[in-house]
């Protein structure tokens, strides 16, 4: 049975980080909400080709230390070990930055050649190239905040500092008369203007300036597996981005980028519990509490799935209306790329926290082997897809690929830890939200299309019926008091079911 406490720890952090993912996320989606809406699909389509060269060159400069460094800063309690594990994560991945950065602006013509279509796209992709140093930089703080086990500086730097001030000075940008170059601009300065803040609050945690143990063959040993893991898992990310500007238009990749940021916000809730939940993990891992893991993957993952369930129905059943309401109708056609992908991305929420609870337990080059059989998957659909199907063909390699990935972690954690997420319960909540929204969301399909009024009251009324549909079913356990106790938090007051319920659970539990 999982310790309430832990589930407890790991909730309160929820209650910041979910805070915090739906502020970062929001604001991503409000960005590129307003590049869709103030350029054209083509040029949207050239922001997100120079956004994914950025991504991945990030990536590949990190060397996995981005895991690395938060699993072992959180098993250290002496100054001088933290501070050393901080101090090389930091100099490695900005050395090897550099030298990705230069690599790639001594290529950019004929990156801009291969991917781009117009005039701009040279010296945007050179903003995005500047900003990958900064960018690691600012990565590597936030990581070493996690391995702290603090929220509340990771929620006020990367996920409501960093956003703010990247919309506001895209806003003024765009105000002052720039043309696309401002979104470059605006990426360049919020990310340093983040880096600055985050280091100074870190200070206070632990001094930067001191003596250090930097157990440099351990984190590298540990991250080394992860280098090629983190590239293979964001090139997953990507991957159709660049391959279909190199195959088809600008502007397919415009309507293509539309439908994949609201696919992608499903990983928002399984997101909110992995901020601790690595270090977590990690440190019951080295106490020998295997049977807790268990447990505490078994019940965040059913919760993933009850909280995922109401956005994966409205992407399913309401594609063209959610990329109406969010982006406008010249990119209603990308509601068939957003049904695929939101099955693949929903696998994440099924499947649980998989590929991180592998990493904290020490399998990283499991997760390698994974991560290469899923990319070739994927790169081999894309080939073969888009050069006829364009965005739809991108969208079935990527919810294929991601499908696999999620199985073959599940199966590679069963077999080395013994850990699944199928306890009853989970089994029955997997059965039970189906069964029971499909048909209603179908039906309601027929006589009503959603509105950005009708999408969130849509959203609430699936949300309730899906939590007493699992409450019927018999799906709930002790444990799940925890987790009753934060709906209610995030309710903001008492709610007489919510009350029966807990006394419910509490009685279950005696």
């Amino acid at each position: 049975m999982a310790d309430s406490n832990h589930l407890s720890d790991l909730l309160s952090s929820s209650v910041l980080i979910v805070l915090g993912v739906v502020v970062a996320s929001v604001g991503r989606l409000v960005e590129r909400i307003v590049i869709a809406q103030q350029f054209s699909p083509e040029l949207y389509g050239e922001v997100s080709i120079a956004f994914a060269i950025m991504t991945v060159g990030t990536t590949v400069s990190l060397v996995g230390l981005n895991d690395g460094i938060p699993r072992f800063v959180s098993r250290y309690d002496d100054e001088r070990d933290v501070r050393g594990v901080w101090v090389l994560g930091l100099v490695v991945s900005l050395a090897v930055s550099i030298l990705v950065s230069a690599l790639l602006l001594l290529n950019v013509d004929r990156i801009t050649g291969a991917l781009f279509e117009t005039a701009v796209s040279r010296e945007l992709v050179r903003l995005f190239i500047l900003t990958i140093p900064v960018s690691v930089g600012l990565t590597v703080g936030v990581s070493a905040l996690r391995g702290l086990e603090n929220t509340r500086y990771k929620l006020y730097t990367k996920d409501l500092l960093h956003p703010c001030l990247r919309i506001g000075l895209l806003a003024f940008l765009l105000g002052a008369g720039f043309d696309l170059l401002a979104v470059g601009y605006a990426y360049f300065v919020a990310t340093l203007g983040t880096l600055v803040v985050v280091y100074l609050l870190s200070n206070k945690l632990v001094r930067l300036v001191g003596p250090v143990r930097t157990h440099g063959r351990e984190l590298l040993s540990y991250s080394a597996p992860l280098i090629v893991t983190m590239v293979l898992s964001i090139l997953l990310t990507r991957m159709d981005t660049l391959m279909l500007a190199d195959m088809r238009t600008s502007a397919e990749v415009g309507v293509y980028n539309a439908a994949y940021p609201l696919a992608n916000s499903l990983l928002m809730v399984i997101s909110s519990f992995g901020y601790l939940y690595l270090p977590l993990t990690s440190r019951l891992d080295a106490d020998g509490e295997h049977e807790e893991i268990t447990d505490i993957y078994r019940i965040t993952t059913k919760w993933i799935f009850v909280f995922t369930f109401p956005a994966f129905l409205v992407f399913t059943v309401f594609p063209g209306d959610v990329l109406s309401i969010f982006f406008g109708q010249q990119y209603v056609g990308g509601g068939i790329a957003l049904a695929i992908l939101s099955i693949g991305f929903f696998t994440s929420a099924a499947a649980g926290r998989n590929r991180t609870t592998l990493a904290a337990l020490g399998h990283t080059k499991q997760i390698l082997w994974v991560d290469v059989l899923t990319l070739a998957l994927n790169f081999v659909l894309n080939v073969f897809l888009i050069p006829t199907h364009g965005f739809v063909g991108a969208a079935i390699a990527s919810a294929g690929a991601y499908v696999l990935r999620n199985v073959a972690f599940n199966v590679v954690l069963q077999l080395k830890s013994g850990i699944n997420p199928l306890s009853t319960q989970t089994t029955r909540t997997y059965l039970v939200l189906p069964v029971v929204l499909f048909p209603v969301a179908v039906f309601t399909s027929n006589w009503m299309t959603l509105t950005a009024v009708t999408l969130p009251v849509f959203l609430v009324c699936s949300g309730l019926l899906g939590l007493v549909s699992v409450a019927l079913a018999g799906s709930l356990q002790p444990e799940d008091g925890v987790f009753i106790e934060f709906i209610e938090g995030a309710v903001g007051m008492e709610v007489p079911a919510i009350q029966r319920l807990q006394r419910y659970l509490r009685a279950q539990g005696e």
